[in-house]
């Protein structure tokens, strides 16, 4: 099995890959608690809205952190071999029957590497839609790996365009750690369902903070 060359490599290259957001005349500011910056492995999960989440969420990727995607991203040109020598762990989504193996193999990665690992709940881009439905595998991993889940919250990035140079600015904010040690397979979707809305909500917010700014701003 292919493992990284160091489990820092993914927050390393993602340091440079949030550099693009200069580029595109975008002002990146992530939050972090005090309540979070001393964890150790942890399964964020973040809200997943376009394209462009490969440079402005890049900022927020913490050390010794990997990401969880599809099989398919690895044949992208370029992006595609980045994102696998980097180490984040590759999985088969088509597959359904293979969920359990694939929860047990990152709860494993989690401990015997020292890994946090992030994941996108939804499944899925949101385009614009604001937050959809979470899943419930991010929580039943962490629930393996006995350790907590970190929400994190990406205010909208749906205004981005190329042909401008200023894009305005993306708050993206680590929310208080969840821990699910005493949660049952019974109430683990009731703790998925609220921290939906927790993101739900907290998006709402900073969107209402980045207009605000920009209304401010224009005056």
């Amino acid at each position: 099995m292919f493992k990284p060359f160091h489990k820092n490599n993914a927050h390393l290259t993602c340091r440079y890959l949030s550099k693009v957001t200069a580029l595109l005349g975008v002002e990146i500011e992530v939050r972090i608690p005090d309540s979070v910056k001393d964890l150790n492995s942890v399964v964020y999960i973040c809200n997943h809205q376009n394209t462009w989440d490969m440079f402005t969420l890049a900022r927020a990727v913490r050390p010794n952190t990997v990401s969880v995607g599809k099989q398919s991203l690895k044949w992208i040109p370029f992006f595609g071999q980045m994102y696998w020598l980097t180490g984040n762990i590759l999985i088969d989504r088509k597959n359904s029957s293979k969920a359990k193996s694939t929860i047990a193999h990152t709860a494993s990665r989690i401990n015997s590497d020292g890994l946090s690992v992030w994941l996108f709940p939804e499944g899925t881009r949101s385009n614009g839609k604001g937050i959809l439905p979470f899943k419930t595998g991010a929580f039943r991993t962490a629930q393996q790996a006995n350790v907590p889940v970190v929400p994190i919250c990406a205010s909208s990035t749906n205004n981005i365009k190329l042909n401008r140079w200023n894009n305005g600015k993306v708050i993206i904010e680590f929310l208080e750690p969840i821990n699910i040690n005493n949660e049952t397979n019974d109430t683990i979707k009731s703790v998925t369902q609220a921290a939906q809305q927790m993101i739900s909500e907290k998006f709402n917010d900073l969107n209402r903070e980045v207009n605000a700014a920009i209304e401010k701003e224009s005056k």
